[in-house]
């Protein structure tokens, strides 16, 4: 298989695997998702979405997290780690939001990366999931599949981005991201690998990986 039939049969395969796509952090409109995302930095999905339902019984908008302080914040967030730094983040952007953007998310890569505690990943979640803005956000499980596929050379997420980006069509970005995260959750993990189950990595992975683990 060259690279580009090695893409086709990812694709074919993560479509036949996740034909409808969860979404990992739960949220009910733009807000609400970039908080989660914010959180879920060094954390799981599964911690962020057991925090996020106390945060937002008290705040669901920019207008009511304000009233809170930034103790209050870090007290509700505490379990999903990084506290000091996400409370104020959360605080300082919702601030923000009122004064520069009506309240609102802003639907621009440049404006969300302006936004306290906001880099490059959680702006492109946010523009990919609230808005439908093709782009690839590249986590540890996609950083490490595209490495074990061959796709990329996993030195960095910047050049794992551009390398998605490259080789998969433009308008399946947004599906991709989130089938090769719950792929790499379910199928191709860090740790605990059985690469026996795991077909996409079997047919097309690097053969150095798949010597390492005894493949």
């Amino acid at each position: 298989m060259n690279k580009a039939e090695k893409v086709q049969f990812a694709i074919k395969k993560l479509e036949e695997f996740y034909p409808t796509i969860p979404i990992p952090l739960d949220h009910k409109d733009p807000y609400t998702l970039l908080i989660a995302v914010l959180l879920s930095a060094q954390s799981t999905d599964v911690r962020v979405n057991q925090i996020t339902p106390k945060l937002f019984a008290k705040a669901d908008n920019p207008t009511d997290m304000i009233k809170l302080s930034v103790d209050e914040i870090r007290e509700i967030i505490k379990p999903v780690g990084l506290s000091p730094m996400k409370s104020k983040g959360i605080h300082g952007l919702s601030h923000i939001l009122l004064e520069k953007h009506n309240g609102n998310v802003p639907q621009s890569f440049e404006d969300l990366e302006a936004l306290p505690a906001v880099g490059h990943k959680t702006a492109s979640v946010v523009m990919a999931q609230a808005f439908g803005v093709p782009a690839f956000p590249v986590d540890t499980h996609i950083q490490r599949l595209m490495y074990r596929w061959g796709f990329s050379n996993g030195k960095n997420v910047v050049q794992t981005e551009r390398d998605a980006k490259r080789l998969f069509p433009k308008e399946k970005w947004n599906d991709l991201h989130l089938q090769i995260i719950w792929y790499g959750r379910e199928h191709c993990p860090a740790r605990g690998w059985d690469v026996s189950k795991d077909i996409i990595t079997q047919t097309i992975g690097r053969k150095s990986v798949l010597k390492k683990y005894g493949y």
